[in-house]
């Protein structure tokens, strides 16, 4: 028997980088973001002789989701498992396929072996394998912030329609990846400290902003946050610089449509790619907007989207 997971990736409005110097992969400053509805990762397991990961077609010794199984079998009693998944985006190019990833194989698991976890529980365990997978087990707006990091959501997806646009500047894998890049920042940047005691203060004023769906609040906040964030990296040493040079063009394109009136704004994780968040009636405008940057190769075109979700298979006991 085989057990199927659907789910999606979720962009943080309000970043977090940097992991606190404690078990549990535990960030270090609380994060917001939006899960995404037509971006996917479809996640199968069974029971097999050993563990084996195949990713997009091909069998991967991906040290990451070893030991996340190994963690997660300290807890909760689960077998060998051949994991298929795959993604319909380009994966580890800055567009958090870790979080759907890790939140669809956490899903599956449960349901596979009969774990009877609660949303809370299945959170907490998405959370060991990638910190921001915690929140992909939730649609909609969500939070993941401490004592007990286990993300919660914020406004379900119908309740603000948002439309997202990702501009996809470079497909391959970063060279540095997000893991290794934040403990990069956190060993080695001398505003690293400062980040972390800003957060509290920029997660209140966003969660506000969201709660009383004010989107030029939005917009402020999280253009602060990502730009805040990347000179962070930028002060690391060596620098994480993950931007390239149509990654600036497409900020500027999108700046350019705020000036305008535009209701607009840009975001970008670790990686080259820019989202460009709007309003619905706003679509088509950033949308043309973001095609005439040369360089881009496509558009994925986006909504807010639901949790991870059993696709197929029943809960069984391992």
């Amino acid at each position: 028997m085989q057990t199927t997971a659907v789910a999606h990736p979720n962009i943080a409005l309000l970043k977090y980088w940097g992991k606190q110097d404690a078990p549990g992969n535990l960030p270090a400053t609380p994060s917001l973001s939006i899960t995404l509805d037509s971006l996917t990762t479809t996640t199968t397991v069974a029971e097999a002789d050993f563990d084996q990961f195949r990713l997009n077609g091909q069998v991967v010794a991906d040290a990451k989701v070893l030991r996340t199984l190994a963690s997660w079998r300290r807890h909760h009693p689960i077998p060998p498992l051949t994991i298929t998944s795959h993604n319909n985006f380009p994966t580890a190019a800055g567009l958090a396929s870790s979080a759907s990833g890790f939140a669809a194989l956490a899903t599956a698991v449960d349901a596979h072996c009969g774990l009877d976890l609660t949303q809370v529980e299945r959170s907490e365990l998405a959370r060991r394998g990638s910190a921001s997978a915690a929140r992909s087990i939730h649609g909609g707006f969500v939070i993941l912030r401490g004592p007990d990091w286990q993300a919660q959501p914020l406004l379900p997806e119908a309740a603000w329609p948002l439309q997202v646009f990702v501009a996809i500047t470079a497909a391959g894998p970063k060279a540095v990846s997000s893991t290794a890049g934040m403990e990069r920042s956190r060993t080695s940047s001398p505003y690293f400290d400062a980040w972390v005691a800003s957060a509290e203060v920029d997660f209140a004023a966003m969660r506000q902003a969201v709660c009383a769906r004010d989107f030029n609040a939005l917009a402020d906040l999280a253009e602060a946050s990502c730009l805040k964030m990347h000179a962070l990296m930028l002060s690391s040493h060596p620098p994480l610089l993950y931007w390239n040079g149509v990654t600036v063009e497409c900020l500027q394109v999108i700046r350019a449509l705020r000036e305008d009136g535009c209701q607009v704004f840009a975001t970008v994780d670790a990686g080259p790619q820019v989202k460009a968040v709007c309003k619905l009636d706003e679509a088509k405008r950033v949308e043309g907007a973001l095609g005439q940057v040369a360089g881009v190769g496509r558009i994925l075109r986006a909504g807010l989207g639901p949790g991870a979700a059993l696709r197929q298979g029943r809960p069984r006991s391992c």
